[in-house]
């Protein structure tokens, strides 16, 4: 890894970077919030980046937060290009092919890019808003000197790291640090799970939840003691530069909502639930997800809450689909507008709240698409 001369404090100590994206969503505000409070040593910087396609719901959140944490760095693509906005800049770079599930250029140009840029050659510490009630993995920079944390889950490591430090190669290695940190008492048996070699039966999930049940605090300083033989950034750091170590809290939904409402900068608006009424029938619509207006993660009642509450919006992502290129595979937005099209998705929702009411579970859309489908780079 080449780090730029630049990274060194006068005392010849590495400097490490503590970076916090801003996507504008609850999870991002919320991890800002909660390390502000629990750990206000932690200078970390944060950012945003500026897709220039954001609800005005979503820029009202992050002038809250800029309130409560201080300066957010505003990160800009394209920037001196002469087309309104970032996206439409790319757009026109890509010929007009629009982004999709499978060609997520969108992601990669106006936030992925931009982030990197900003970090440049420093080692830093990228904390990511992944809760603990979520099974998915977040972004990991193919960049080495940039490294993900996640403060929401058990594990707060990325796959990269679990999947080094468990290798079947390392089993010595992790013998002797659990050697070296573990309580007497305790040794006998989690050396046990330390000395079982991954397999197609016991993979590394496996390993990695047995190691965390005993202890999620020790398993922390092993996997910090280990990085302390690496590269990774947060190998660079002392304990008292990194006091997630001893943190095994787990944080879901329920917590996120919280503590936006208990900090004041509170929820973002496009989270309340509206209600419709279709044939007698009652139901309730809102977004799922932060985001650009026009993301092609959105499911199609979300489509309808921005054709019904940002009309002028849906206007301008229906003005994006030409050459047959289209935001939802297989229809227009021309098409979803129509009334009996509109009608049959509010009808369709309903039929899920309903169901979910009788399972007694959550019946918000927020609860009922949660994050099932979304891009994790999309958050960092």
């Amino acid at each position: 890894m080449h780090i730029a001369e630049s990274v060194k404090q006068k005392n010849g100590k590495m400097k490490v970077r503590h970076i916090l994206g801003i996507s504008g969503g609850k999870d991002s505000a919320a991890l800002a919030i909660y390390l502000k409070q629990k750990y206000p040593q932690l200078k970390i910087e944060y950012y945003n980046s500026d897709t220039g396609c954001e609800l005005a719901e979503t820029e009202l959140l992050i002038e809250r937060l800029s309130a409560y944490l201080g300066t957010i760095k505003r990160l800009r693509a394209a920037e001196g290009s002469p087309e309104p906005t970032p996206f439409e800049h790319f757009l026109k770079a890509a010929g007009g092919f629009l982004p999709s599930p499978q060609q997520r250029w969108c992601t990669k140009k106006m936030k992925l890019s931009e982030f990197e840029k900003y970090a440049g050659n420093d080692y830093a510490v990228s904390y990511v808003g992944i809760r603990g009630d979520e099974e998915r993995d977040g972004y990991i920079s193919s960049k080495p000197n940039i490294q993900a944390v996640f403060p929401f889950r058990r594990n707060i490591w990325s796959l990269d790291v679990i999947n080094r430090i468990l290798n079947n190669d390392n089993i010595h290695m992790l013998e002797r640090l659990y050697d070296e940190l573990c309580p007497t008492y305790m040794k006998e048996d989690i050396m046990e799970i330390v000395r079982r070699p991954i397999t197609k039966q016991y993979y590394y999930s496996k390993k990695l939840n047995a190691l965390l049940d005993v202890d999620v605090k020790l398993f922390n300083h092993v996997v910090f003691n280990y990085l302390k033989t690496t590269e990774y950034p947060v190998g660079k750091l002392t304990e008292e530069e990194f006091p997630l170590l001893d943190n095994d809290e787990v944080l879901v939904k329920e917590d996120i909502f919280r503590i936006l409402r208990e900090s004041g900068v509170g929820v973002p608006s496009y989270y309340e639930e509206i209600p419709f009424e279709v044939d007698g029938k009652k139901g309730t619509y809102c977004r799922s997800r932060s985001g650009c207006y026009f993301c092609f993660f959105q499911q199609r009642i979300e489509w309808i809450w921005l054709l019904e509450q940002h009309p002028d919006l849906y206007e301008k992502a229906k003005s994006f689909e030409k050459d047959g290129y289209t935001w939802i595979q297989g229809e227009t937005l021309a098409d979803l507008a129509k009334p009996e099209r509109v009608r049959q998705i509010k009808l369709d929702i309903i039929k899920r709240q309903e169901q979910a009411k009788v399972n007694k579970q959550g019946t918000t859309l927020v609860d009922i698409l949660g994050d099932e489908i979304m891009c994790s780079n999309c958050f960092i």
